[in-house]
């Protein structure tokens, strides 16, 4: 496709790097982020197997790396080359992991594991936020480079280890956090701007935009421009008990992408609480788990006929996380169960077909 990307495009389906296939008018993609530990060939075969249209690209492991996107036509062209051979197209890379450091009040030892190596450096927190923001740089020009238009990730938050507010938290702090969030991703967004590329923001605990009103004032820190949008994904509502449906209503311009991951509440005998007690994933002590999409509590249907109703036409990415099942047979049930979602029909065919004159 070409890459002349003067203008920011608007939300929706852009033709897909690679070659999806062409009668998916909103194709169903896996994120490679839960495959980084396997070889891209591999994820590609697999998830051709299992008759993906595409995927969603993690820019760590030896999926993509954005430095060399940025600079390098022959890495790209490979990276073309393998979804093509395996009929895979591509509408959306992700940035979660470096994103989140830009932000990011308390760099430690968690994120010389998480971040790539050029970003970590010599570990000063200050210059792994200088240096995450540059490589974010790089991912709009990498994604412009790719021929796709949208980028997820995460921002981090100078605030979120105040989400308790206790000790007291004076409401000026809360205020600078917003603001150091503008100051560190306006100069991102300038640069996604220049290359026509959108940010999809993942709405997050542990991010600047966690909740219904944090996305709120996050958009207004940075005056609501249009290149900061949305990546919808329930899970993380669903334990928080958010109206997820109505944030699909309320925020329908700015849903630039789409990841299913599903959530299970397990408050049963009063023991079991929200926050996690710092249990690991899949113990069965925890208030809330990830768990295989369609086994868990999120109300899919009203999502996907919600979606059909604001005309989202963007791709369906499914961020498959379960501890408790095996992934191999996890991916292509999910992609089973959301293949019937969106099939479902728009609410102006369907009245179409209901009140059609018979000949």
């Amino acid at each position: 496709m070409s890459t002349d990307q003067t203008a920011a495009p608007e939300p929706g389906l852009r033709e897909a790097t690679g070659s999806a296939r062409p009668e998916q008018t909103r194709p169903v993609t896996l994120f490679t982020g839960q495959w980084a530990d396997l070889p891209f060939e591999e994820v590609c075969r697999l998830a051709a197997e299992w008759g993906y249209d595409g995927l969603e690209i993690a820019c760590w492991g030896d999926h993509f790396d954005v430095k060399r996107a940025a600079e390098d036509e022959g890495y790209v062209q490979g990276k073309r080359d393998t979804l093509a051979k395996y009929g895979l197209g591509c509408w959306a890379i992700s940035n979660h992991l470096n994103g989140q450091a830009v932000c990011e009040a308390i760099i430690d030892q968690r994120y010389q594991n998480m971040v790539n190596p050029r970003v970590w450096g010599d570990g000063d927190p200050e210059g792994v936020r200088q240096r995450a923001a540059e490589e974010m740089k790089d991912t709009a020009r990498a994604a412009r480079n790719f021929g796709v238009d949208t980028v997820i990730g995460f921002t981090g938050s100078a605030i979120w280890h105040y989400v308790a507010m206790f000790p007291p938290v004076a409401d000026d702090v809360i205020k600078a956090g917003y603001a150091d969030f503008a100051e560190r991703w306006n100069p991102i967004l300038d640069v996604f701007e220049e290359q026509g590329v959108r940010f999809a923001h993942e709405v997050h605990p542990s991010e600047i935009a966690y909740d219904y009103w944090s996305t709120v004032a996050t958009l207004e820190a940075i005056g609501h421009r249009t290149s900061f949008g949305l990546n919808f994904d329930p899970s993380h509502m669903v334990w928080q008990g958010l109206d997820y449906v109505g944030f699909l209503w309320d925020f329908r311009e700015l849903i630039y992408h789409v990841d299913c991951k599903d959530t299970k509440i397990r408050m049963s005998g009063g023991r079991n609480g929200m926050l996690g007690s710092h249990l690991p994933w899949a113990d069965p002590r925890r208030g809330w788990d990830f768990i295989s999409t369609g086994h868990g509590d999120t109300r899919w249907e009203d999502i996907f006929r919600m979606l059909n109703h604001i005309g989202y036409a963007g791709p369906i990415s499914i961020e498959w996380e379960d501890a408790g099942m095996d992934r191999l047979d996890g991916a292509p049930e999910a992609l089973e169960f959301i293949r019937r979602l969106n099939a479902i029909t728009p609410p102006e065919a369907a009245f179409d077909a209901a009140f059609a004159t018979k000949e």
